[in-house]
């Protein structure tokens, strides 16, 4: 949890276009939108005061109002494909603070990872608090995983250990992927650089099955059996 007086505020980005999958963010999975998952996961985060959706969509903005979030409306120049998360963050929350007063720490939440339990923002949070982090961010432990890489040739090439020797798979050095799930700031250091990370950066481990996210048709059906198979529905 986070601590006693500060205030923490939780944003998503969710614009209404994508190439990928038409109407992304309101696709079906498990019976509700991709996006209300998001919500509710933080809205059960006791320590956060507010969830946020940053939208250019009115119908996303009318669904996110409905499962409990305030929307701000995104102005157009920051709802292109090329506009970065952070301008749609940092706006929303200038927006909200002109309201309601200042903040002390925002949660970025991605609304392509329903596969989250409102416990892992809750750890984040806790974590982020004890070891005084500047900002966190989500990953899982990729340790077992043998990588590689096509080089200039396109011929196969290890990375992250020799395959003329070949170690046994615990004695891979421990690596971790960076979900995307959720990341963890001060508001101030948001506010101030527009990145999400910098100073201490920590880091919440996840479990594995966590790290799967939508962004082409076929990840509707494996996030939504992962969901139906650890019981989250």
């Amino acid at each position: 949890m986070s601590g006693p007086d500060k205030r923490v505020i939780a944003l998503v980005a969710a614009r209404g276009g994508s190439k990928g999958i038409p109407g992304k963010n309101l696709v079906d999975v498990c019976g509700k939108p991709l996006l209300a998952w998001t919500i509710e996961q933080a809205k059960a985060v006791p320590a956060i005061s507010e969830v946020v959706v940053s939208s250019d969509s009115d119908e996303i903005l009318k669904i996110s109002e409905a499962y409990g979030a305030i929307g701000v409306a995104r102005p157009v120049d920051i709802s292109t494909d090329f506009a970065t998360s952070e301008s749609a963050w940092i706006h929303a929350l200038q927006a909200r603070e002109k309201i309601v007063g200042s903040f002390d720490t925002v949660v970025a939440l991605q609304a392509t990872s329903p596969i989250r339990e409102s416990r892992d923002i809750e750890e984040g949070l806790t974590h982020f608090e004890k070891e005084k982090l500047d900002s966190l961010m989500s990953a899982c432990e990729v340790e077992d995983f043998f990588n590689w890489r096509l080089n200039k040739d396109g011929l196969a090439e290890s990375v992250n250990y020799d395959w003329r020797n070949r170690r046994r798979r615990q004695e891979i050095e421990k690596r971790y992927l960076e979900n995307g799930s959720f990341y963890v700031c001060h508001a101030a250091l948001l506010r101030e650089t527009g990145n999400r990370l910098g100073g201490r950066i920590g880091m919440y481990v996840m479990d594995r099955h966590k790290m799967f996210q939508i962004d082409r048709p076929e990840d509707i059906d494996l996030c939504t059996a992962i969901m139906r198979g650890y019981n989250y529905v």
